[in-house]
């Protein structure tokens, strides 16, 4: 199970939604062996008042926040991050720089879909 948040500009972040939601589950899928069929992108598009981001990102500073069920080995995780960086910026034109990301592990048990708690399912 994973769920990612992508934060970004509204004015930058808008237009290419679609298309950065396509890029990271077509990476998620790649890296994680994550289902196709499997999807939950949550886009968080902010005012410039309302998203402070350091010094020498451009506006097309990106961050995205994965939550997942923990058991994803260290290689996995590595090839996740490096085909973001990779596709971010040959898919999408946003340099490495303009690109952060947290993985965050949480146990099964503490997920809940489906009706049940996340340690009760059997996940493919």
């Amino acid at each position: 199970m994973s769920q990612v948040k992508i934060y970004g500009l509204r004015e930058h972040l808008g237009p290419v939604m679609a298309r950065v939601s396509e890029v990271v589950h077509a990476c998620v899928v790649e890296a994680l062996q994550y289902p196709v069929d499997k999807r939950a992108h949550r886009f968080f598009q902010l005012e410039p008042d309302e998203f402070f981001y350091p010094v020498g990102r451009s506006p097309k500073y990106t961050i995205l926040e994965f939550s997942m069920i923990e058991g994803r080995s260290v290689e996995a995780k590595k090839k996740l991050i490096r085909l973001l960086f990779e596709r971010f910026e040959s898919e999408l034109g946003i340099l490495p720089v303009d690109v952060e990301m947290t993985i965050t592990e949480t146990p099964a048990c503490n997920w809940g879909f489906r009706g049940k708690p996340g340690d009760e399912h059997t996940l493919n």
